[in-house]
């Protein structure tokens, strides 16, 4: 048992580490001058008539460089198309475009906003999701941010705000898994795709860039491309960067358990749900997060070193904690920590293990390969 606490510990921290590296350099970024160039806000939206509008308000505020805002209505039923036409009838910078029947071989959002993509006339291209809550001044951070860093692409996670309990036990974990275990110093310091990472949520990317390395079309089988879109800009030579959004935008991506589990699983095939991927994830996520308390109540009955299993539990408690004030999320979420990571896991060993006639991946009404 003491072999396990000291292992646990080592496994907590590392995220500890890379945590403190990470929120350092998304603090010291230099200020990013004023954007060069309009920026396109690209909105794919299917059945969103709960939130179009909202999001559109939130858009049409944005100040600090000039916009238009333009939305896709991806074969909507309810009345999202209506909504949008509505304001667009007040204001000229608002387009509605229809997207074409969807093509063998793409993804819902990914055919969309290829559709977007070539509608957009800014020198750069804010494709944002139709939950996402645009701060007056987010635009032109995103277009400022990119043209400090030199980036052709730069994306950040909006300040997720979670309702429910089923929500505060799943959403948590993307922060995580970008603040805890990627290496910002590292991703900007080398060119590796492995080392590329977007949210899908928020993502900013230089127009002429966009279009010369195919765009959403060269990820268009793909239902992560928060992953995929930013590892094929660096394969092309291309910068991408992460900056502190949790000021720049705000999203309600679920609104209960069932859909967080569904939401999650969809893409979870290409993320951490591979054969070789999961094993080492769920030696990372379960021994340095899940392990501890178990390990402090052993400890507690008479089994093991207390000492080493509180400290593991410490790290990871902490890590979380600086994870979650920096993210601006709900810190009443905090002391769930260890059930969050348990049904991370859990959720990716299901989907990586549920029957072959059940791998697929339904969202917004299509079904698709799961992998």
């Amino acid at each position: 048992m003491t072999i396990l606490a000291a292992l646990a510990l080592a496994l907590a921290l590392l995220p500890a580490v890379l945590t403190l590296a990470n929120l350092l350099a998304l603090r010291t970024r230099p200020a990013a001058p004023a954007p060069g160039g309009p920026v396109s806000i690209l909105i794919p939206a299917r059945n969103e008539a709960g939130n179009i509008g909202p999001t559109l308000a939130a858009a049409l505020a944005s100040t600090g460089v000039p916009i238009e805002v333009i939305v896709a209505d991806d074969h909507s039923t309810d009345a999202t198309a209506a909504i949008v036409a509505e304001i667009a009838a007040r204001d000229a910078r608002l387009r509605l475009i229809p997207v074409p029947p969807l093509p063998p071989g793409w993804t819902g959002k990914n055919h969309a906003c290829h559709v977007l993509g070539e509608a957009a006339t800014g020198r750069h291209l804010l494709f944002i999701d139709a939950d996402v809550r645009l701060a007056p001044h987010g635009a032109a951070s995103l277009a400022g941010a990119a043209e400090a860093a030199g980036a052709a692409l730069v994306s950040g996670v909006p300040r997720q705000v979670t309702g429910t309990i089923g929500e505060r036990v799943t959403v948590p974990m993307i922060n995580l898994l970008l603040l805890g275990y990627l290496p910002i110093p590292l991703m900007r310091r080398l060119a590796d795709p492995a080392l590329g990472a977007a949210c899908g949520q928020l993502v900013l990317v230089e127009a002429q860039a966009y279009r010369r390395v195919g765009g959403h079309g060269a990820i268009r089988a793909s239902l992560h491309d928060g992953v995929r879109l930013p590892r094929v800009l660096r394969r092309a030579g291309l910068t991408t960067d992460l900056v502190a959004a949790a000021d720049l935008a705000t999203c309600r991506m679920y609104t209960d358990f069932r859909q967080s589990w569904a939401g999650f699983s969809k893409n979870a095939h290409e993320g951490m749900a591979t054969p070789r991927a999961l094993p080492v994830w769920t030696l990372l996520l379960g021994g340095g997060h899940v392990l501890p308390p178990l390990l402090v109540l052993a400890a507690l009955l008479g089994a093991g070193s207390l000492p080493l299993a509180a400290a593991a539990l410490a790290f990871s408690l902490v890590t979380r904690t600086a994870i979650t004030l920096f993210s601006r999320e709900d810190p009443w979420t905090i002391p769930l920590h260890p059930l969050t990571v348990a049904l991370a896991l859990a959720l990716q060993w299901n989907a990586l293990l549920r029957p072959a006639r059940a791998g697929v991946a339904t969202w917004k009404g299509r079904t698709y390969p799961a992998g």
